[in-house]
């Protein structure tokens, strides 16, 4: 029987539980493990080597452990794949990946898309691991392979703008060439790559995944011929999931659906007031008309997820200095809201041309909306962008002001969800560069979702959804 997300993500990986007699996760700490027969551990030995998953016994925790692996095995489940390899981080995921796909088959070419996020992209550029790299956007892959090319690297949504790739079409024109989806924004809730022809699915467990900010984790999912050569890269350079990650990690996927979802519906609430507020130029989310031209959102993705970028009109450092409910600071996918600069931060090592190809300009920040209430972190962008305005306004025009609120026009900012429609009907402008294409927005496609898929999203009010839409209500 084939179950919903929602059951796998409480159910994965524990199939051993009640042979073990145990309700919850074990945790395993140990690093060793006895060997009576030291030539049957041996051959164990040799199979860890040789890439395999399990063996007669353990070893060494470097080679297994069963908390880790219960958490594979549960991540695998959800992603759709026959295995998955945990790492320390989402770095050491994806450097393990290049090494097996690149540096263990001597294809030392790799082709990818940006946006990507900062820390990848900052690899693939500095030639640390000896690849040669082409900068292409998703529709120019194929043009880009070579006979040398060991993998496509893609994120999607991208990291920090959430723009979308189609993983179907990207796939198609790698051809036989490995594709790496960075699917980490998405989590398997929404999407899930490898149904779509990647081969390699990528998460920061930090993120999502563990969902409590208190977790460092990567891990990839793919199918098990790919997984046995990550498993050496692993051993080899000990990058290995503590197994105290492991049991966070897995004991997060029980929530992780309803986190994405409640997460989500507030996420597309923020969107629609942040897009008519005067302090913001430009709202970047996939479930803003305009936003998804490929149609991706409901065929792709199930759903617009909860990252929102936006770019501020004034200093968008002052905004986030005058941020009181919000965290600044970087990672993402927490219980609480968190906001950073990326320009500054998380992308600060992109060279240039890489920030201008990404989108990433010196206004942009990156919202991860948490599951605190949508009116409380609204309150606190409102002010910190009205306030960021005023000290605009005092730096730019030092003259005397009247005290109060007349010193800046009132922001429509404080419009409500449930008015949202109609400030879209007298011409606001949703996700665009204010450029007045009301009729464009109109006309944008509303996001449809097959109806067995219908109640995987959660819920947004029907007026902010109407707004997101321009019509008929978003999945949230």
């Amino acid at each position: 029987m084939t179950y919903a997300v929602d059951t796998r993500a409480v159910h994965a990986g524990r199939a051993d539980l009640a042979e073990l007699g145990v309700h919850a996760l074990p945790l395993d700490f140990s690093t060793t493990y006895p060997m009576h027969d030291q030539v049957a551990a041996g051959a164990a030995l040799g199979a860890f080597a040789d890439g395999a998953a399990t063996a007669a016994t353990p070893v060494y925790q470097r080679l297994y452990n069963p908390t880790t692996a219960r958490f594979e095995q549960a991540l695998a489940e959800l992603e759709g794949t026959e295995a998955a390899v945990s790492f320390a981080s989402g770095m050491a995921a994806i450097t393990a990946v290049l090494q097996a796909a690149c540096l263990m088959t001597d294809r030392r070419h790799v082709v990818a898309v940006r946006p990507l996020y900062g820390g990848t992209d900052h690899l693939l550029s500095i030639g640390l691991l000896g690849l040669a790299v082409t900068w292409v956007d998703q529709d120019e892959v194929a043009g880009a392979i070579r006979p040398d090319t060991g993998l496509v690297v893609v994120e999607t949504p991208g990291n920090p703008t959430l723009g979308l790739v189609d993983i179907t079409t990207v796939c198609i024109q790698a051809g036989d060439v490995p594709v790496l989806v960075d699917n980490t924004f998405a989590t398997p809730v929404l999407q899930n790559p490898a149904k779509l022809g990647a081969s390699y699915v990528v998460h920061s467990g930090t993120k999502y995944l563990g969902g409590h900010g208190d977790v460092l984790g990567g891990v990839v999912a793919c199918a098990e011929q790919r997984a046995g050569a990550l498993r050496q890269v692993r051993i080899l350079t000990g990058a290995v999931l503590h197994p105290l990650a492991g049991y966070l990690l897995h004991r997060g996927l029980a929530t992780l659906p309803l986190r994405v979802r409640a997460a989500q519906a507030t996420a597309a609430t923020l969107a629609v007031r942040l897009s008519v507020h005067r302090g913001i130029s430009k709202v970047h989310y996939p479930g803003l008309p305009g936003s998804d031209p490929r149609g991706l959102v409901g065929r792709q993705m199930r759903g617009p997820g909860a990252m929102i970028a936006f770019e501020t009109s004034g200093d968008a450092a002052a905004v986030v200095a005058a941020l009181r409910l919000i965290t600044p600071a970087v990672s993402l996918g927490s219980v609480d809201s968190l906001i950073e600069h990326p320009a500054l931060l998380t992308h600060r090592l992109v060279d240039a041309e890489g920030k201008q190809t990404g989108g990433i300009t010196p206004n942009l920040l990156r919202m991860s909306v948490g599951l605190e209430d949508p009116d409380d972190l609204w309150a606190d962008l409102d002010q910190a962008l009205t306030a960021a305005a005023r000290a605009t306004v005092s730096v730019t025009a030092p003259v005397a002001v009247p005290a109060g609120p007349a010193t800046v026009p009132t922001s429509p900012a404080a419009v409500p969800a449930e008015s949202a429609a109609e400030v879209m009907s007298v011409g606001g402008v949703f996700g665009a560069d204010r450029s007045g294409a009301q009729a464009a927005m109109l006309a944008a496609p509303v996001i449809a979702v097959p109806e067995p898929e219908a109640n995987a999203f959660g819920a947004v009010s029907a007026t902010s959804a109407q707004a997101v839409n321009g019509s008929a209500p978003v999945p949230a």
